[in-house]
């Protein structure tokens, strides 16, 4: 299967301020691919570079066999993009953005567009000021969407969105997948990128330290568990749990903070046979599991 996407050695530096080194990958054509990392690792300015709005200080990147700075004009005809702040004109309507901005691609299926406003529950008829963050974020995904791009390159996506408009995004790249289009994502949310990607690049301080199947996810994904007993607990008591690998206090010592990977039977057993009066458990957000788990690179 041919590659949508290739990057080679890619480039840009911010300065004294971290952008992205020598960044390679490709996308499969039909692909549904994941960008992770944590805040400031480069997800935002490699989509930016992808998308011509930034010029790379060296390196490659091309979309669809077109350079995608030389050709940025050309490239563009075959992306939809999300970016990751979203700025349009306050004082037009949700439909006036939307029906400027079809104009400005030629025009696109007015049906496919009606749909994705009844799917998304988008209000054409409200000022873009008057949106919420939400319905906002709406407007941006209807617009990458509405043309049928064969590629589309989005930016946290589902910030901003509420469960039912997630699931019925998830829906839309399905359908985007099943069509043999391609699809580039970067997000926080673990369950997310899971639920839609086929693979993911994983990108630490502006450098990609891994490209995997959707599957790797796993060994990344831990519960954080916080035990509080009745009286001073000792941390010694979980030292035999081979899945527990972070453990400290609070405050008064009447709490321990665990970091479990897999299931939490042995944890929920010990906290029991010690007299634990509450045991809340969590998954990490994909911020906390990079600031854990891939510690800032060492001079």
């Amino acid at each position: 299967m041919a590659n949508i996407i290739e990057t080679k050695g890619l480039t840009k530096s911010y300065g004294r301020n971290r952008g992205i080194q020598d960044v390679t990958f490709s996308v499969a054509e039909g692909e549904v691919f994941g960008f992770l990392g944590p805040n400031g690792a480069g997800k935002t300015t490699t989509m930016r570079v992808l998308m011509g709005l930034l010029h790379a200080d060296s390196g490659t990147a091309t979309i669809g066999g077109l350079d995608v700075w030389a050709q940025s004009t050309e490239v563009k005809k075959l992306v939809g993009y999300l970016p990751g702040e979203l700025s349009l004109d306050p004082n037009l309507t949700g439909g006036q953005i939307l029906a400027y901005l079809g104009n400005l691609r030629g025009g696109v299926d007015q049906a496919y567009l009606k749909a994705l406003i009844q799917r998304l529950e988008l209000d054409p008829s409200k000022k873009f000021r008057e949106y919420s963050r939400g319905n906002k974020q709406k407007v941006g995904l209807i617009q990458a969407f509405m043309h049928r791009p064969k590629l589309l390159i989005l930016d946290e996506p589902t910030s901003g969105l509420d469960p039912l408009n997630q699931q019925e995004f998830y829906a839309m790249v399905k359908e985007v997948r099943d069509d043999g289009r391609t699809v580039f994502l970067s997000s926080h949310v673990l369950p997310e990128v899971e639920h839609t990607c086929n693979r993911v690049g994983i990108i630490r301080e502006g450098r990609l330290v891994a490209v995997n199947a959707v599957s790797s996810l796993r060994d990344l994904k831990h519960h954080v568990v916080e035990i509080t007993f009745p009286t001073e607990a000792q941390i010694g008591w979980f030292s035999g749990v081979p899945n527990a690998r972070v453990m400290e206090f609070d405050g008064d010592k009447h709490t321990i903070h665990l970091t479990v990977q897999g299931d939490l039977n042995q944890i929920i057993q010990i906290a029991a046979q010690h007299g634990a009066t509450n045991l809340e458990s969590r998954e990490p957000s994909l911020e906390e599991v990079f600031l854990r788990y891939y510690e800032p690179a060492k001079a």
